[in-house]
């Protein structure tokens, strides 16, 4: 599935990220079809970023789920992605005179009277924004890995050290649970943070760096995750033909596929994962690649 590069020479500047040779390449790669990830949850099927989407992803016999970490004017860590409230909950009516409805405008306390179902669905009427901290007790409690994302970092000073801290204190930076976790985010800076701060952590740049920068953030990164949309083989094996933060090439994850067409296309360019809101349906798509 993945094209072979040849090493031709070693990153003098940046050493740590050393160009892969085709031996050690293979010995490294991943066998098997893609990893699946659910993006935001089972989002085509649960209002996205809540526990009830991680749940219909676990119904469904998906382990890897992908969220959003934002903070509240009190400073509490909440899973959603926008950084304001106004799509995905009902503010504008339990709080009509405050737009523009920035999560960091909000307590914790006034966030959780938000209905954050009823606009998916009837069916899901009552459902809450959760906090970091009760979307990782149900991670565990469904034996799922969490693909974490730092959104707005530029908006919350010093989010990486209190997402760290968190985590550390559910016991997601204990040797059993590393494997089972990656903290990524479009910001370059933010992703260095995360590195410096708990280098044992898996860390992924959200974006499309060019294949000369791959290098530049391979000491602080391990995987780089892009748009299915700007993908290419050259692009995927250029990645896997550099060693990330702890020794080994850098992956890709792509993001968001939600139809069988393109799963199998995005596949054929040789990524190690696929994030999507229909992982059933990419899931499906794979099984026939």
């Amino acid at each position: 599935m993945h094209a072979r590069v040849v090493a031709v020479a070693v990153a003098a500047v940046l050493g740590t990220a050393a160009l892969v040779s085709p031996t050690s390449d293979a010995r490294a790669r991943d066998v098997g079809e893609p990893t699946v990830i659910a993006h935001r949850g089972a989002s085509a099927y649960a209002p996205e970023n809540t526990l009830a989407s991680i749940d219909k992803a676990a119904r469904l016999g998906f382990s890897w789920v992908e969220n959003d970490v934002q903070r509240t004017k009190d400073g509490e860590l909440v899973v959603i992605h926008d950084d304001s409230l106004r799509r995905t909950t009902n503010v504008e009516k339990i709080f009509p005179g405050r737009a523009p409805w920035k999560v960091k405008d909000f307590t914790a306390a006034e966030i959780a009277r938000l209905d954050a179902g009823s606009w998916y669905s009837p069916a899901y009427a009552g459902t809450r924004v959760p906090t970091l901290k009760q979307y990782m007790r149900r991670i565990e409690h469904n034996h799922e890995k969490l693909l974490l994302e730092i959104k707005n970092p530029e908006l919350y000073p010093g989010i990486e050290q209190q997402t760290l801290k968190l985590l550390g204190n559910e016991g997601w930076l204990d040797r059993g649970h590393l494997n089972r976790l990656i903290v990524q985010s479009f910001s370059v800076g933010s992703i260095r943070t995360v590195h410096e701060l708990k280098p044992a952590v898996t860390t992924a740049l959200l974006g499309s760096p060019t294949m000369a920068q791959l290098r530049q953030y391979a000491p602080f990164t391990d995987l780089v995750n892009p748009s299915y949309g700007s993908l290419t083989k050259k692009y995927v094996a250029a990645a896997h033909a550099v060693r990330g933060a702890h020794g080994r090439r850098l992956r890709v994850f792509a993001w968001t596929v939600n139809d069988a067409v393109t799963a199998r296309k995005v596949a054929g360019c040789g990524v190690d994962g696929i994030i999507t809101n229909k992982p059933d349906v990419v899931r499906a798509a794979l099984g026939s690649y």
